[in-house]
């Protein structure tokens, strides 16, 4: 059965505050089972935590992310020089999948790069599933860029028939795509899916005032860029009931409310009210087992 859960990412300040196991019980306190890691280090403690939670919790990770290779002076486990640690990792994490939040940047330089990472991936796919492990890709807009009349994603796709996906609704809106229609072109190599809203907010007075003062750096600033916002599942545009039913019939295994900023908002409060939005619309049975669909 398919779980709704949460992207760790959003908590990663509380995590380095607090430590993870107190994280999780609060997450488990709001009324979530199923996490997906990102941006919080795979230390021995951290492992230790997600154990714990798993025993003592009922705490499922949907996934772990991973990452090619590094920036210049970055620091931490690849693809390319630690895969095994990546498998280990997953296992003793409790989960099947990993997945890359992005393709490095270096790839965007040329045609060339882009189709070396291809290539690269579609290996480490082909490796981690004789594993039992699938590796899936995680999409931005800049995918959505065209290069000879084919989008990045189509490219990736068409390179590497090993990779699985994760679609990220909010990004799909903001390239210009549909996210129902992207995850049902997806079926068959869909893993994991984001709930994450997509808003757009009304200028401010101060954008306003500036505007009016002819500050056009100020409001070229909110026009071209901060009028977008994420947002809490259910207070943005996107209709989610029948993009969470094309998620389901696409095959994913786990949908992970995710919101990169909350605007001054608490981020648990941020988290209850998408819950209470996936709740009303009826999937309280997909995001706790003691609910019912």
């Amino acid at each position: 059965m398919a779980r709704i859960g949460i992207q760790l990412m959003m908590l990663k300040e509380h995590v380095a505050q607090q430590g993870l196991l107190p994280v999780l019980e609060r997450v488990r306190e709001t009324g979530f089972e199923v996490v997906e890691v990102s941006q919080i280090p795979l230390s021995e403690e951290n492992l230790v935590a997600l154990e714990t939670a798993r025993e003592q919790l009922g705490i499922e990770v949907a996934a772990i992310s991973a990452t090619t290779s590094l920036p210049p002076g970055g620091e931490g486990p690849t693809l390319r020089d630690d895969l095994a640690l990546h498998v280990e990792h997953a296992r003793r994490a409790g989960t099947r999948m990993i997945r890359i939040g992005m393709m490095p940047t270096s790839a965007l330089r040329s045609r060339e790069a882009f189709d070396a990472f291809v290539a690269e991936v579609d290996g480490y796919a082909e490796q981690l599933a004789t594993e039992g492990i699938s590796l899936s890709y995680h999409n931005h807009h800049v995918e959505f860029a065209r290069v000879d009349g084919t989008t990045l994603l189509e490219k990736l796709r068409a390179g590497a028939p090993h990779l699985r996906y994760e679609i990220d609704c909010h990004w799909v809106q903001r390239g210009g795509r549909d996210p129902e229609r992207t995850l049902a072109e997806f079926a068959g190599v869909l893993d994991l899916v984001h709930l994450k809203d997509h808003r757009i907010a009304l200028p401010s007075a101060e954008v306003l005032d500036a505007r009016d003062a002819r500050d056009r750096e100020t409001w070229e600033r909110y026009w071209g860029g901060d009028i977008v916002q994420f947002a809490e599942v259910g207070e943005g545009t996107l209709d989610w009931r029948p993009v969470i039913e094309q998620a389901l019939a696409s095959g994913a295994h786990h949908l992970l409310i995710e919101q990169d900023r909350t605007y001054g908002r608490d981020i648990w409060e941020s988290l209850a009210a998408s819950r209470a939005h996936l709740v009303a619309l009826g999937y309280e049975g997909i995001i706790t087992t003691g609910g019912r669909r």
